[in-house]
Order: structure tokens, then sequence, then C-alpha cells
């Protein structure tokens, strides 16, 4: 059982900044993977990146040299830091995680997601 909750996110101008955290609880010990997904108006849901739990990365090509995700372990969070963010940017945020409950079994967790609105 983990909870994900996020937070950070808020109306922005282009070229703006704004940094996205993920707060988790429960069995965090768990987690494997983290990443984070948006889902713009009238489009399916993407991923936008993800961090394994040794740190490596990686990024969609529309976010790739503007967002940076990165995590916590001994926080339980997981951050994404937004720059020179674009109109294309606006949607819900989704915090998931991968969980690896025993050697066979793996789940995933989500968050209830964060609105980025990014408008002049």
């Amino acid at each position: 059982q983990v909870q994900l909750v996020e937070s950070g996110g808020g109306l922005v101008q282009p070229g703006g900044s704004l940094r996205l955290s993920c707060a988790a609880s429960g069995r965090t010990f768990t987690i494997n993977s983290m990443g984070w997904y948006r889902q713009a108006p009238g489009k399916q849901r993407e991923l936008v990146a993800t961090i394994a739990s040794g740190g490596s990365t990686n990024y969609a090509d529309s976010v790739k040299g503007r967002f940076t995700i990165s995590r916590d372990n001994a926080k339980n969070t997981l951050y994404l830091q937004m720059n020179s963010l674009k109109p294309e940017d606006t949607a819900v945020y989704y915090c998931n995680a991968v969980l690896q409950v025993s050697i066979e079994a793996k789940y995933d967790s989500w968050g209830q997601g964060t609105q980025v609105t990014v408008s002049s």
C-alpha cells in the first residue's frame, strides 16, 4: 500500500518554471521506479519522465533539456523541475510509482494529479 500526493502545480507564463513534488507514504520501501505522466485536454496520457531506484532517468522528447526528474529517497519524495514552460505543457500531471512487492509481483500506484497551466 503506497499513496502518492502531488503538489506544486499552478498557473505560469510561457518561459516560466514550476517544481512539482510527489510525496509517497505507506510501504515506500517497495517503490522501484517512479515517474511523471501528463494528460492534456483531448489527449491521451503520456509519459513525461521516469527515474529508476538507482537514479537513471529517461525523458519524453518533448521535454528533454527543459525538465528534470529527481527523487529523494530519504524523504520519499519525487520531483519534477520544469523550466522554459510552453503552452503545450498544459496538462494534469500525475505521479506514478512502480511497486515491487515480491520477486514476481509489480504494481502501479498513482497520485490524483496536479494541474499545470501555461498561459499568458
